[in-house]
């Protein structure tokens, strides 16, 4: 869906404090654009 997880914003709605690294993210969290999964997620260089 084009969603970016940015670590220094974190999530914060999501519970997911700033400077949280995509690593510490729980896997059980979904994205909150399209609901796929943290496992399905793909790592994209910016």
């Amino acid at each position: 869906c084009g969603f970016v997880y940015d670590e220094a914003a974190g999530r914060p709605e999501d519970g997911i404090a700033p400077g949280t690294l995509w690593a510490d993210v729980p896997e059980s969290w979904a994205c909150p654009d399209c609901g796929v999964a943290k496992a399905d997620f793909e790592l994209v260089p910016v």
